[in-house]
C-alpha cells in the first residue's frame, strides 16, 4: 500500500515527508527530487518567497547507496526563511517576558482556511492555521511526487503539464500541436509553462495589470500522462475507480475549486455520438510500440473508462482560484472586537498557475504510482517488473 504524509509549517524549521511502499532497488537520488522542486517554484508571477527559497531536499532514509531499501523514504526540504521566523515560529515555550503579539493574524482573509479552520481547532492566533494550510506544504508533496515520478519512469510512463487559462486569457491548443517534436521542451522552458508564445504574452499582461491592482489571477492547468498500460483502476467499488482517486487528489492541493477529464463539462453539452470515441483494432505491429492494439480514433474519455485506465494518455484539468492573500484586502472582521477591519496580508504570489501544475504532476504521480503497485504488486522493483511484463504478455494475446 503506497502511501505518504507531510509535516511542517510555512515559517517553520522545514518541511518533513514520508512515503511508504516503494519497492526495493529503485534508483533514485535527491537530484531526481531537486529537480521537481526547482520546476515547482518558478513561474511568471510568483511572490518574494521564491527569492528566499531554494528548495533542497535531502533524503534522511529508505534509500542506501542510491537505491531504495523498500523502507519508508523520509525527505526533508529546510525552510530558508526560517531564520527570519524563529522567534515566532519556535516549538519551544518563550518565557512569560519574552511573549509578544508579533506575527499573530486576528483577522481572517476571505478565500482562506484562517476562519474555519480558527473555528474548527478554536485557535485565537489564525496563524496557526495559516502556517499549515499554505500552499508551501505542497513542496513536500512534490517531492514524494518525484520519487513516485521515478519509479513510473522505469516503466517508460511519462507525466507532463502546461497551463492553459490564466484569469480570462485562454491558450487551449489541439492534440497535433502538442505532438510535434519539442513541444514539451517549449513548455519547460516557458516562464508559465504554456506552449503558446502568443497566449502567454496576453498572459503575462493580464497578470501584470492584476500586480498593479494589488489582485492575484488564478487559471486553469493540464496534466498529460502517456504510456500508461490499460487496466489501472477498478469499476467494481465505488472507491477503487480511478478517475475519482485523481479528482481527490488534485482536489486536494490548495486553492483547486474543479476537475475534469478528457472532455470533462463539455461532454455534458454535445450528444452521444460526438462524445464517446469509436475503438479500431491494429493488427500486426503494436499500436505505439505497447501491447494493446486496440486505440481510440479520439480521447475525448482522457485515457479513463469506468474508473480504468484504456491504453490512451490520461488528461487532467484543474480550475484554481485566484490566491486568497490580495494586497488590496477584502473587508473581514476582527475575530477578537468583532468589528470590520480590512484581511491580513501575507507576502504571497499574484499568480502560482504554473507552479499548481506541478503540484499536479506530483500528486497524479503518487495516485498513479499508488494504482499502478495495487495492480502488480512486488516488494522489489525486479518483482514488479516481472508482473508488469507478464500482464503486458497477456495484453499482447486478447
Amino acid at each position: 500500500m503506497l502511501r505518504f504524509t507531510t509535516s511542517g509549517e510555512s515559517h517553520g524549521k522545514g518541511l518533513l515527508v514520508i512515503l511508504e511502499g516503494i519497492p526495493a532497488a529503485l534508483p533514485l537520488t535527491e537530484g531526481d527530487v531537486n529537480k521537481d522542486l526547482r520546476r515547482r517554484q518558478i513561474g511568471y508571477g510568483r511572490g518574494d518567497r521564491m527569492k528566499i527559497e531554494s528548495d533542497q531536499a535531502e533524503i534522511v532514509s529508505g534509500v542506501r547507496r542510491g537505491k531504495t531499501l523498500g523502507s519508508p523514504i523520509g525527505i526533508w526540504i529546510q525552510n530558508r526563511d526560517w531564520e527570519n521566523w524563529k522567534h515566532i515560529m519556535s516549538a519551544r515555550m518563550p518565557a512569560v517576558r519574552a511573549i509578544s503579539s508579533e506575527g499573530e493574524v486576528k483577522v481572517p482573509r476571505p478565500g482562506h482556511a484562517d476562519l474555519a479552520g480558527g473555528v474548527k481547532f478554536n485557535h485565537r492566533d489564525l496563524r496557526n492555521v495559516l502556517e499549515r494550510a499554505s500552499a508551501r506544504e505542497t513542496a513536500a508533496r512534490v517531492a514524494a511526487g518525484a520519487v513516485c515520478r521515478r519509479l513510473l519512469s522505469e516503466f517508460d510512463i511519462e507525466i507532463m503539464s502546461r497551463v492553459i487559462e490564466i484569469g480570462e486569457v485562454k491558450a487551449w491548443l489541439k492534440d497535433s500541436q502538442m505532438n510535434i517534436r519539442g513541444f514539451w521542451e517549449k513548455v519547460e522552458r516557458s516562464d508559465l509553462r504554456c506552449g503558446s508564445p502568443a497566449g502567454e504574452k496576453k498572459m503575462k499582461a493580464a497578470i501584470d495589470r492584476a500586480r498593479k491592482k494589488g489582485d492575484t489571477l488564478g487559471g486553469v492547468f493540464e496534466v498529460r500522462v502517456q504510456g500508461l498500460p490499460p487496466g489501472l483502476g477498478s469499476y467494481t467499488r465505488w472507491d477503487g475507480r480511478l478517475d475519482g482517486r485523481l479528482a481527490m487528489a488534485i482536489m486536494s492541493i490548495p486553492a483547486i475549486k474543479g476537475v475534469e477529464m478528457g472532455m470533462g463539462f463539455a461532454a455534458a453539452r454535445k450528444p452521444g455520438s460526438q462524445v464517446h470515441d469509436e475503438i479500431t483494432y491494429r493488427r500486426g505491429a503494436h499500436s505505439r510500440g505497447r501491447a494493446f492494439r486496440f486505440q481510440r480514433t479520439t480521447n475525448h474519455a482522457g485515457g479513463l473508462e469506468g474508473g480504468v485506465t484504456n491504453g490512451e494518455d490520461l488528461v487532467i484539468r484543474a480550475a484554481m482560484k485566484p490566491i486568497a492573500t490580495l494586497l488590496s484586502p477584502k473587508i473581514s472582521v476582527h475575530i477578537e472586537t468583532k468589528k470590520p477591519a480590512p484581511a491580513s496580508v501575507e507576502r504571497s504570489d499574484v499568480c502560482a498557475v504554473p507552479a499548481a501544475a506541478v503540484v499536479g504532476e506530483g500528486m497524479t504521480a503518487l495516485e498513479l504510482a499508488r494504482a499502478f503497485l495495487e495492480k502488480f504488486g512486488g516488494d522489489s522493483l525486479g518483482e514488479l517488473k516481472r508482473n508488469y511484463f507478464g500482464y503486458l504478455k497477456n495484453v499482447e494475446k486478447y
